[in-house]
């Protein structure tokens, strides 16, 4: 069998339409959107109709759309942006345990800035109470920063809680939503946030390309200096092809958002069932919620064989998956997410992450499963 990526969690493949869309922006624009000439104009009208086709798609008006270079910066520039222009009424932000690391190192830079920052705990489901937001809260608190699902283990968070309770008390809500598009609607209108961030390679789109929506009134300090693009909030003369590309995978997403929860969901069927066939439900450990969760997300514990030894196995037959682990400065580290939920060593010590996404069958999990069966027999040996 051809190799099987179960990875889409870190990035994921780029759509054809979206190729094609981006190859023949590259060969048919290349003017600056900044510059007053026909070809200035031609790329700057190009810009807004991708700025437009998102907002149309995701629910908010075009001038509320910021491109970016993706998540990370999206992230930086929301609570960077929030904090700084807020920092006059408080200095105070809350977060949780378990967000992406580029919003937990946004927020520690934060402090090194004079901020107070509380990280949050979470359930053993990686799922945080929004009681707890309520008790958190504080009267110079300024900012609330919670994912819209956690991107290790899937747990969906209570965003609609949070964000209501944010604007009855008119404290300022961001949401990192870089793996929900395409599976969970997203209207973001009708939704209590001031800030939420989005990626186009999380959705087939390209890599280097991301956004962020700023409710219409919402403080924003750019972060970056230079031109007026991005209505003076970003500044850096514009991605044409990648911008081209996220509005088309955007536009794949949402509009194919039913069928691809759908498959998702069946895909993670198959392997759990083929699992529990050939190895037997108490050979695994679910980790996250198991009601609020992404389907694309599987992250699952295999008690007395190591995560970095069954990463390997797996590899070696093919399979490339994840771990909810990062090498930092080539070392594996536990992942901070399931530290937070408190889970024991041999659960900590033995986590995968499979994430599925465009391309995967039915066949492929059956695959997988039988390969998880041989090296468990092999390994456990």
């Amino acid at each position: 069998m051809k190799p099987i990526y179960l990875d889409h969690a870190a990035s994921t493949p780029v759509h054809p339409e979206v190729a094609k869309v981006m190859y023949n922006m590259l060969l048919e624009q290349f003017g600056n959107a900044s510059s007053v000439h026909t070809y200035g104009r031609s790329a700057k009208k190009m810009i807004n109709s991708a700025r437009d086709t998102i907002a149309g798609f995701l629910g908010c008006a075009p001038d509320e759309w910021v491109f970016t270079s993706g998540g990370t910066e999206s992230d930086n520039l929301a609570l960077f942006g929030a904090a700084l222009a807020s920092a006059h009424k408080g200095k105070h932000i809350i977060t949780t345990a378990v967000e992406h690391h580029a919003v937990l190192h946004t927020c520690e830079a934060l402090e090194k800035q004079g901020f107070s920052v509380t990280y949050l705990p979470v359930n053993t489901e990686g799922r945080v109470s929004a009681a707890d937001v309520e008790a958190a809260l504080r009267e110079d608190t300024v900012l609330i920063s919670v994912m819209f699902a956690n991107n290790e283990v899937g747990t969906v968070e209570p965003i609609q809680e949070i964000g209501r309770l944010a604007a009855e008390r008119g404290i300022l809500f961001h949401v990192d939503a870089v793996q929900v598009l395409g599976l969970l609607p997203v209207t973001l209108h009708e939704l209590p946030v001031d800030y939420m961030s989005f990626t186009a390679h999380k959705i087939n789109g390209p890599q280097g390309i991301g956004g962020l929506y700023v409710r219409r009134g919402a403080p924003l300090q750019p972060r970056q200096h230079g031109g007026l693009q991005e209505r003076g909030r970003r500044a850096g003369t514009e991605s044409l092809a990648g911008a081209a590309g996220f509005a088309k995978a955007v536009e794949l997403a949402v509009t194919g958002l039913e069928q691809r929860r759908e498959k998702a969901l069946t895909l993670r069927t198959v392997l759990l069932q083929e699992l529990d066939r050939r190895i037997g439900r108490e050979s695994y450990v679910i980790n996250g919620d198991k009601q609020h969760f992404l389907p694309g997300i599987l992250n699952l514990s295999f008690p007395g064989v190591s995560t970095d030894v069954m990463l390997m196995n797996l590899d070696m037959e093919g399979i490339a998956a994840a771990s909810g682990s990062a090498c930092t400065s080539g070392s594996l580290e536990i992942s901070h997410v399931l530290r937070a939920m408190k889970l024991p060593d041999e659960l900590l010590n033995s986590a995968i992450r499979f994430s599925t996404g465009m391309g995967n069958t039915n066949e492929e999990m059956e695959y997988v499963a039988q390969k998880v069966e041989t090296i468990l027999k092999r390994l456990r040996k």
